[in-house]
Formats: structure tokens, sequence, C-alpha cells
């Protein structure tokens, strides 16, 4: 296992210390995640916790079953304790991006919900500035592709649709919509930037997550940080 992979499962550890008997959870996507879900999963097992967890993919719906947490929707449980998840990118002020494992509107949704949100991730996801070597994830309906394509290029963005690695075809969200990845460099304002997109008709979502974090742990070679939004 790579540092990074190794680190990444260190951070996870630490991130589930917030996990508490009788929580609801918020269950992120995505390899980072993945760490949380199964530590969870041990947790369970081990102290006989009851936690229920609300999956925001797929993917990791079939990873909380196969660890043994229970699940749950946000119609049984529209607020929830904590909330753990990983993140592509992240600045200083704990603003993120994500979105890259395509999970990004009902990640969203989840950290929306959520009393406490909690990223896990290694020090490479840590920036100055969000969008510095790092494409910003949005959510598409097909219908306006064309229309929002042109739309992201006009305030400044170069905007490419996320193909299957087999190129059969564009990448398909669980929501059933396209995946544009926009690189506009170095992101000024990221509060101005995600209110401009979302304003373009046929956009769903953006991996800017602003304001959301309140804990991030970060994994490192040799220890784990703890950042904490002030």
């Amino acid at each position: 296992m790579s540092w990074r992979e190794e680190a990444k499962k260190r951070a996870a550890t630490e991130a589930v210390k917030h996990v508490k008997d009788g929580f609801t959870l918020g269950l992120g996507s995505g390899s980072t995640a993945a760490y949380a879900i199964k530590a969870i999963g041990r947790r369970i097992q081990r102290e006989k916790l009851k936690i229920l967890g609300v999956p925001t993919s797929h993917q990791t719906q079939r990873l909380a079953e196969d660890s043994g947490i229970p699940l749950t929707t946000l119609k049984e449980h529209p607020e929830l304790d904590l909330t753990l998840d990983g993140a592509d990118q992240i600045d200083k002020e704990l603003n993120l991006i994500k979105g890259m494992g395509g999970a990004l509107t009902r990640e969203k949704i989840v950290a929306s919900a959520t009393k406490e949100f909690v990223i896990v991730a290694d020090q490479t996801k840590l920036a100055d500035r969000l969008g510095k070597n790092q494409q910003l994830p949005i959510e598409v309906l097909p219908f306006a592709l064309p229309t929002v394509m042109l739309k992201i290029q006009g305030i400044g963005g170069n905007p490419l649709l996320r193909e299957m690695k087999d190129k059969t075809g564009p990448v398909l969200t669980d929501n059933g919509n396209f995946i544009v990845d926009a690189d506009f460099g170095p992101i000024g304002s990221p509060e101005e930037l995600n209110p401009q997109l979302i304003s373009i008709p046929g956009v769903i979502e953006t991996g800017l997550f602003i304001d959301m974090a309140d804990v991030v742990y970060v994994g490192k070679p040799n220890g784990v940080g703890k950042l904490q939004r002030e």
C-alpha cells in the first residue's frame, strides 16, 4: 500500500472517532470515504453500536451493506448527526472541490442535511487556492449540455464532458445526468463562481462545497493533522 493510501486510512480512523452510538450518518463516496465506511463497520461489530447510514451513491450503498452498516434514507431521517466524506481539493478556509467520483449532487445534499461535516483526505489534497491543477466537476442535465458548455466558456471556464474510460459514451451519475469537468485555473472567489454556475439553466449542481466542512483530517506520511473551520 502506498504512503497516500496508508495516510488516508489513518485519517479515516481518526475521523470515525466522531461516530457515536445512536447516530444517523451520511456516507460519502469514493476511495477515501470507503476507508471510513469500513472503519465504521468494524466499530459496529466491536462495540455493538446502533448506527444508521445514508449512502450518497450506489457504490457506497453496496460497500455499507458489505460492512454491516444498516441503511436508511433522507425521507426517514432528513437531519443527520454526522457526515463523513473525502475531497478532491481543500483550501485554507476548508472550502472544497468534490465530485471526481461523480456523486457531487447527492454528497452536497447529504452534507447540507448534517450537523457536522467531517472530511478525510491525504495532504496532497491541500491547496492555496481551489482550482489550482484541479478541474471543477459540474453535474449537467443532458438536454442542456451544449448551452451549458457555451455559458461555462463565457465565464472563463474550459469545459470537458467526462467520458467512460473505454470511450463508449459519457459518464452518467446516479441521477442520470452528465458530468462536465471545467478548468477555471486558480479560482479567485469560489463564493462568486458557485452561484454563477448554479444560475445557468441545466446545471444541476457544482463540486464547490463552500463553508460546509467543519473538520478535516489530513493523512500525512508520519501522522494525521486536524483542521477546523473557525
